[in-house]
């Protein structure tokens, strides 16, 4: 089957590219090479050429006295060419390099140092566009066999993002899986160019700000920090959000020593503060067993300094359980 598979794919490729180069039999092979010269038209002789144009001209005008369907002959197909597609992808990437190279030189994030240093608050997210909600990426328990469903699109006049669905805590029988119920919203990694992640640097901040409009349920803030170790992928830096129902906007703000570390969805006895410098991703998720719809709206994600707050930690920990921390 996978002789086959290869076999149907690289056919396919040779198919619609206009004309097989060198440079693709290295990745296709010799057989896919015979194979591409086999599929090429014949070369028909003059006077087979000529008398086939003059029965196709034949056939087309009394296609055109039947009113018939205009048939777009192959030539007019637009060509494809693998060798293009590549290079116009590099040469892209190099340009948003060079693009980068100059963002560094001028300051953060492209902008002067100084107005970086006196930032009280920033917007990190906003839902003004397609290209808005693109950043996002939404999942449920189907991915496990769950039945509960999720939705993501722009709210009125563009201005918002609106994630809802419906929430089924009926359990798979699959034989293997216990709880199920859940929905989630959570924002894709930042890349650069040749797909380099770029983390969020959220060090002068210590609060996270949100506006949101939802219809009464508890919602779970996560965050997740920038990593490349496999053993730290499923930590996570969590908060509860309670949303107050009704047709009105409410202000979330959760400063960063609230958030408690957890691994695989369990709270963790040892506490750890949240190193904000490399921040990979935030996220929603709704999971309190309460079937039926839900919605939640949300207009912009920040961050921000609250002068007042000075707290590191709000978990306390004992010398029992984390005794390193107490040398």
């Amino acid at each position: 089957m996978a002789l086959v598979h290869k076999l149907l794919h690289g056919t396919y490729i040779l198919r619609k590219c206009s004309k097989p180069t060198a440079s693709l039999y290295p990745f296709l092979g010799i057989r896919f090479a015979d194979y591409s010269s086999s599929l090429q038209k014949p070369v028909a002789s003059p006077g087979k050429a000529s008398s086939q144009r003059k029965t196709d001209g034949s056939l087309q005008g009394d296609h055109q006295k039947e009113g018939a369907l205009d048939i777009t002959s192959v030539e007019e197909k637009p060509e494809l060419s693998f060798d293009k597609a590549i290079r116009d992808e590099v040469i892209d990437h190099f340009w948003r390099l060079k693009n980068e190279i100059v963002d560094h030189w001028i300051g953060p994030e492209g902008r002067p140092l100084h107005e970086v240093l006196l930032e009280q608050a920033k917007v990190v997210w906003q839902f003004r566009g397609k290209e808005d909600l693109d950043k996002w990426q939404v999942t449920s328990d189907k991915t496990i066999g769950g039945r509960s469903e999720v939705f993501l699109k722009m709210g009125k006049n563009n201005q918002s993002a609106l994630l809802y669905g419906t929430l089924s805590s009926e359990v798979p029988q699959d034989g293997e899986t216990r709880q199920s119920g859940y929905c989630t919203m959570i924002s894709r990694i930042r890349r650069g160019a040749f797909e380099r992640k770029i983390p969020y640097d959220w060090t002068q901040f210590n609060t996270l700000y949100l506006r949101v409009r939802g219809d009464g349920r508890p919602w779970m803030v996560n965050i997740r920090q920038d990593t490349d170790f496999v053993q730290k992928k499923n930590q996570l830096y969590s908060y509860f959000m309670f949303t107050r129902g009704g047709p009105y906007w409410q202000e979330v703000k959760i400063p960063f020593s609230k958030f408690f570390f957890s691994n695989r969805g369990r709270i963790l006895d040892v506490q750890n503060e949240m190193i904000v410098d490399k921040i990979a991703s935030i996220g929603f998720t709704l999971a309190d067993k309460v079937d039926g719809p839900f919605f939640l709206e949300i207009d912009f994600i920040g961050v921000f300094t609250d002068p007042a707050h000075t707290e590191q930690i709000a978990y306390e920990n004992s010398p029992e359980l984390s005794p390193r921390l107490f040398k």
